[in-house]
């Protein structure tokens, strides 16, 4: 068996060696990549960044997201996408092709006759030529046009031989099943709107990338700027455990006092630790987002991340709700989809309604035809007055009509659940867009209220340090103002990259990320 399989396999390498390459090239011929174009206050931004060969990899807000929109490997599977719709969309367009047909046949007979007269029995040999070519066609009115050209020659040792040409039209109409282009057009429709479909849901996935990326990104910042200010509470609380050890050893202060700061040093130590942990996760998280991990960029994995977009931000109160819930009706791309969804099942009871209906097709089938003994003479005498007519109907219809009526109640059933599920997704929207906005509010309000804080616990501070130089504090009540001191600051960084996460929120709630990002989806299809 497994040299076989290796046979088997040389084989196809052997007779297949390029097909991998040529199917690559035809998905990539197929893919309708997003051609996002970023544009900035100085102007339009390179949609393709590259990555530098070394040293620390610099990312500002912008080039993040531009890099995941031109990098991410989850991106370049979802982009195919719209492609394969668009293929369905051709299969259904291309069964009202017109198909060109043809056929030819040669045929020899030897039997034996009897004489009606005399009785006598007498070989008979007779050979036969059948040509045929020709058109037709199915027309989204339910009309099947058939043009054809036939061409027989009849030779036989008791008749002299006959050559025939004819030229006949002949034309098929659905009277009720298969009636008229509503019925006959809906899977082109549905294919149409299938192509739609998954360029909202394309949209939608870009969207979530985007957001995705700016949400690692102050992740990232955040956890960055964590650090900072626990290796400066580190290095404070080393500094007054000296200074406090200094003045245990002259007696000024009795040796039970180290004890809180020896603590606060082990404590701060500890949260390093973690937060460090936390910067490496979210690090390798924005490298995975803007595809700068695995065979990509292979060598990037352990390369430093500069930040250089600042979290600061301008706060402003939001009181354009009822405007901003309209607007997420109109542009939530899972919102046009499902909208879309429900068209598609509509046309679904349009055709399979017609199942119902019993087949009833008139037709009219005319011809020329001429006769003579020679091939050219044949075709020379289709003028002659012989000609051909027939008028007829076909009628079939089902007893039961079982399968009929289960497609049209399959039908009925998928489009009611589809409008309720629009409706109950608009209604989702809603919901999303003001819990989005009141998280913007509470963020927004955390700012100022975390400044406030963060100022008041420095001062706090201060004052217990003061206390416990002059010999009226204790060590514990110092590390215990230093540690919220160091909470106060982190809660006012968070506060401001919060805002942030809270605003990305806000607006993928509406739909309305990319366009506020300057980023419009091309696609080519």
């Amino acid at each position: 068996m497994l040299a076989l399989s290796g046979c088997a396999q040389t084989a196809i390498d052997v007779f297949e060696p390029d097909w991998d390459r040529e199917l690559e090239k035809e998905l990539e011929r197929l893919r309708p990549a997003p051609t996002p174009e970023f544009a900035t206050p100085e102007g339009p931004v390179n949609p393709t960044p590259t990555l530098p060969p070394e040293g620390p990899l610099e990312l500002s807000l912008e080039r993040t997201v531009m890099l995941a929109l031109a990098r991410n490997p989850d991106l370049r599977v979802a982009e195919l996408n719209p492609a394969i719709a668009g293929a369905f969309e051709l299969v259904e367009r291309g069964v009202f092709d017109p198909e060109v047909f043809a056929s030819a046949s040669l045929g020899t007979e030897e039997s034996v006759e009897t004489s009606r007269s005399t009785g006598e029995q007498f070989p008979v040999r007779a050979d036969t030529r059948d040509l045929e070519v020709g058109v037709r066609q199915d027309l989204p009115s339910g009309t099947t046009v058939e043009l054809g050209a036939t061409q027989g020659r009849d030779a036989s040792n008791r008749a002299p031989t006959q050559e025939n040409a004819r030229i006949g039209l002949t034309v098929t109409q659905s009277l009720l099943r298969g009636f008229g282009p509503a019925a006959n057009l809906a899977r082109v429709r549905q294919a149409e709107l299938e192509t739609e479909a998954s360029k909202h849901e394309l949209k939608g996935f870009v969207e979530s990338l985007l957001a995705d990326s700016e949400r690692a990104y102050w992740s990232y910042v955040l956890a960055v700027r964590q650090i900072a200010i626990f290796e400066r509470s580190l290095e404070l609380a080393r500094i007054q455990a000296d200074e406090a050890g200094q003045r245990i050893e002259v007696g000024v202060l009795p040796s039970s006092e180290i004890a809180a700061f020896e603590v606060e040093v082990a404590v701060r130590e500890q949260a390093l630790i973690d937060a460090r942990a936390q910067e490496a996760a979210a690090r390798l998280e924005l490298l995975r987002l803007v595809g700068a991990l695995g065979p990509m960029a292979p060598d990037l994995d352990d390369r430093e991340v500069v930040a250089t977009t600042m979290p600061e931000a301008t706060p402003q109160a939001i009181e354009d709700a009822a405007e901003r819930i309209e607007l997420a009706r109109r542009v939530r791309p899972d919102l046009a989809e499902s909208r879309l969804r429900l068209e598609q099942n509509r046309l679904e009871v349009i055709y399979t309604r017609r199942g119902l209906l019993p087949r009833l097709d008139v037709f009219v089938a005319l011809g020329k035809t001429g006769f003579a003994d020679s091939f050219g003479q044949s075709i020379e005498n289709l003028s002659d007055d012989t000609f051909d007519a027939t008028v007829g109907v076909n009628f079939s219809q089902s007893l039961g009509r079982l399968v009929a009526r289960g497609e049209q109640q399959a039908a009925l059933a998928s489009r009611l659940q589809a409008a309720a599920a629009v409706a109950n997704l608009e209604q989702i929207v809603a919901y999303d867009v003001r819990l989005a906005i009141n998280e913007v509010e509470r963020a927004r309000q955390q700012i100022t209220a975390s400044s406030t804080t963060r100022v008041l616990q420095e001062r706090t501070a201060e004052a217990e340090r003061e206390r416990f130089e002059a010999g009226v504090g204790t060590s514990l009540l110092v590390a215990q103002a230093q540690r919220d001191l160091l909470e106060a600051e982190i809660a006012e960084v968070a506060a401001v990259v919060e805002y942030r996460l809270a605003l990305i929120d806000l607006y993928l709630a509406e739909g309305s990320l990319l366009e506020r990002r300057g980023i419009t989806i091309g696609h080519s299809i």
